[in-house]
């Protein structure tokens, strides 16, 4: 996406997705669908538009089903819409954001209980030698002599 004029019809496309699937697409396999974004190829020549489904792996299954049965549609709507020379080819990949999102939590989480064991772990650490390991003048013998 490296000129200006495809972050425009990116976006567009996304609309035009996003409002197809919500309104004319009545596909009862297609579950709840979130189009997360759309990159194209530097050509034009094909859109990847990503999604999330809300559910469990079988409605995720079953609406990845949905999307590509329903690719013809939704290709010609957004040549509708969109009034371009070449409408570029939609190809549907499954987000992955929830599965990373839910990772990132399990790795806070654990890093939370570590410095939980550390501080609770400091807070009855004693010192390995002295309490005070640094030199005093030793005014007393010296005045002595």
């Amino acid at each position: 996406m490296s000129k200006p004029r495809f972050a425009k019809v990116t976006e567009q496309i996304k609309f035009v997705v996003a409002e197809m699937l919500q309104r004319r697409v009545k596909d009862p396999r297609l579950g709840f669908v979130t189009v997360t974004d759309v990159r194209m190829t530097g050509d034009g020549h094909e859109a990847t538009v990503f999604y999330t489904v809300l559910g469990d792996e079988n409605a995720r299954a079953e609406s990845a089903i949905a999307l590509a049965s329903a690719t013809g549609i939704l290709r010609s709507a957004v040549g509708k819409q969109l009034g371009m020379k070449f409408t570029p080819s939609l190809t549907f990949v499954l987000d992955a954001v929830e599965e990373d999102a839910a990772y990132l939590e399990d790795v806070l989480a654990k890093a939370r209980a570590q410095d939980a064991a550390v501080a609770a772990q400091a807070a009855t650490a004693t010192y390995a030698g002295d309490p005070d390991p640094y030199r005093k003048p030793e005014a007393a013998e010296d005045d002595l002599d």
